[in-house]
């Protein structure tokens, strides 16, 4: 070798390519797809699952399971994403996403090889599907950083836009492929995603590169400590106050339920104190100082509560009501209302694509704002139809939905992206999707216990008077009317005859013409249409409430960004789009300590 060889320079890295974002940009799309596929995949299955494993979900001894089983994916979830995000800020986004996606591949192996019976598969699933969710988080908290660093700022609508259509789509979508899966075996709904798991772990670990900026920091134990268990406690609280408790119908007067309430808000408020102080904070909360990413965040969480309590009283009203009426047997309901339900994907699936690419050169203002009104306009058209409404403008009004839906989530989610140092991307992520998903469990239990006062008015009356009238002893009936509605509402979820389950052994001591009008098609659906009805408007009242603070909040949006975060998209788009992957000291004008 020549002196002149030896005297020349070591040759530059490259780079990832003009080509790496949009490898970046499907797989991630895969991991956020499968990932809310099975967040909510179980919902529809679980009928299914609980008859696979020969258990009674109805059953006091086993309402826990049935509980954890629909919220158990999703609290973990929630609790991890902004733990694991700011891991991917300090070791790597691609790192810890590749690691998200082998975690979830290995759970979802487990889960489909269920090999116990009774109890003991219960918990063996509730377990699994709590993994699951930690590889979930770590998909979900580092993909839309990945993102970010992957694409200029004026393409990171399109490009989050077309993740976000995954990361929602894939929930609705979940309830139609558990509903054609499990019918076949349960054990399928969890084996159809090993291959894509497979093909995209194997994929992530070969393509994806880290090409943001990391910055090495000590861990901020205390931090994560007091976030974990104050949100876990507060979860826990909603998932457990709309059980019944004592004489009451809901358990939000439980000393359980109020522990985990007080307590876990106390752990938070303990946890805002701690990052103040901490030289390497879990969360920058200088962050809020930026006007983006806070109202942006808020409508964030705002029209992800009405999301979340969107599924399950559609769920509900088909199931229990709309479809046993028009000849559906309750054990068919499942798989109907996921089909029934699909014109809100496809009304999202056509919006939520293009808002992104036209918010990049249009703003995300308008966007996000007339989307979230127009879905508080849906929420209205569904308050004022009748309970025995006509499918087609049931359907206008959900693609409608869909459409609203999809004109605030992809700018909303470019919005709050592009308002973060590069710094900061993996854990502000994490924070948007903790917001997101937080939401859907608080969704679940502010929309149950809503329906279940406006069932508790008028149900008991109601519930007696047709018991008594086809021959139910008006004890007994008196009795089984009073029993706390969730059990209804259960029952419909699930897709039972919530008549057949109330009434148990003393069924078969009616005569045979009344065991048939009972339990038919059409008593339960016309006994409830009237309380259900009471119920729905005070749960979509709530969801119209939450929309226009959403739209409010989306007007907020768009204000100057900090200086650096420019600077840093102009140094973007001359570099191609990408940041070079640099490992430097936690010592950041963005993110100071916040001593006094």
């Amino acid at each position: 070798m020549t002196s002149a060889a030896l005297a020349a320079p070591a040759a530059a890295d490259p780079g990832p390519g003009p080509g790496y974002k949009w490898i970046a940009l499907s797989n991630t799309t895969l991991g956020m797809l499968i990932a809310t596929i099975n967040s909510s995949i179980v919902l529809i299955a679980l009928p299914d699952i609980f008859r696979g494993i020969h258990v009674n979900p109805l059953l006091p001894e086993n309402t826990s399971y049935l509980l954890w089983m629909m919220m158990g994916f999703l609290v973990v979830t929630a609790v991890l994403v902004v733990s694991f995000g700011r891991l991917g800020d300090m070791f790597g986004r691609a790192r810890m996403y590749n690691l998200g996606f082998a975690i979830f591949t290995v759970s979802s192996i487990f889960l489909a090889i269920t090999w116990f019976d009774g109890s003991a598969a219960a918990i063996w699933l509730i377990a699994w599907r709590i993994v699951q969710g930690v590889g979930g988080a770590f998909l979900m908290a580092n993909s839309s950083a990945i993102l970010t660093d992957a694409f200029p700022a004026d393409q990171r609508g399109l490009a989050l836009g077309i993740n976000g259509v995954a990361a929602i789509a894939g929930s609705f979508l979940g309830l139609l492929v558990g509903g054609i899966l499990a019918p076949i075996h349960w054990n399928l709904i969890f084996l159809v995603s090993v291959p894509f798991g497979v093909i995209g772990t194997i994929w992530a670990y070969l393509k994806l590169r880290d090409t943001g900026v990391r910055r090495r920091a000590q861990m901020d134990w205390w931090g994560n400590i007091t976030f974990a268990v104050g949100l876990v406690a507060v979860l826990v609280g909603i998932t457990y106050g709309i059980q019944p408790y004592g004489g009451h119908s809901m358990g939000w007067s439980s000393p359980m339920v109020l522990s985990c309430l007080i307590g876990g808000t106390l752990m938070l408020v303990a946890f805002v104190f701690i990052e103040t102080w901490v030289p390497s904070p879990l969360f920058n909360l200088h962050l809020f100082a930026n006007r983006s990413f806070t109202f942006g965040n808020i409508a964030n969480l705002m029209s992800s509560i009405g999301r979340g309590g969107l599924q399950f009283i559609l769920i509900i009203w088909l199931q229990g009501i709309w479809l046993p009426q028009h000849g559906y047997n309750f054990e068919q309901t499942p798989l109907w209302s996921a089909i029934y339900m699909i014109p809100i994907t496809i009304g999202f699936l056509l919006t939520a694509p293009l808002s992104g690419a036209l918010s990049d050169r249009l703003g995300t203002k308008w966007f996000t704002t007339t989307g979230m009104l127009i879905t508080a306009g849906t929420f209205a058209a569904l308050i004022a139809m009748p309970v025995d409404f006509s499918y087609p403008t049931f359907a206008i009004v959900l693609f409608l939905n869909g459409v609203g839906m999809g004109m605030f989530s992809s700018p909303n989610r470019a919005e709050v992206m592009n308002s973060l140092p590069a710094d900061a991307r993996g854990s502000g992520s994490g924070m948007m999707t903790t917001f997101q998903n937080a939401a859907m469990v608080l969704s679940i239990g502010l929309f149950f216990s809503l329906m279940i006062s406006g069932l508790s008015a008028h149900l008991p009356a109601t519930m007696g008077a047709g018991l008594t009238a086809n021959g139910v002893p008006a004890v007994q009936a008196d009795q089984i009317a009073h029993l706390p509605a969730v059990a209804v509402l259960f029952a419909a979820f699930l897709g039972y005859n919530p008549v057949e389950q109330l009434l148990g052994p003393q069924l078969s001591s009616l005569p045979q013409g009344n065991q048939d009008t009972l339990t038919g098609l059409d008593f339960f659906p016309h006994l409830i249409s009237s309380p259900f009805a009471d119920g729905l408007t005070a749960a979509f009242t709530f969801a119209i409430v939450c929309c226009v603070i959403g739209a409010l909040a989306s007007l907020f949006t768009g204000g100057r960004r900090p200086k650096a975060v420019e600077l840093e998209e102009i140094d973007e788009e001359t570099s191609g789009g990408a940041s070079a992957d640099v490992v430097e000291p936690v010592t950041s004008e963005l993110s100071p300590p916040l001593r006094s």
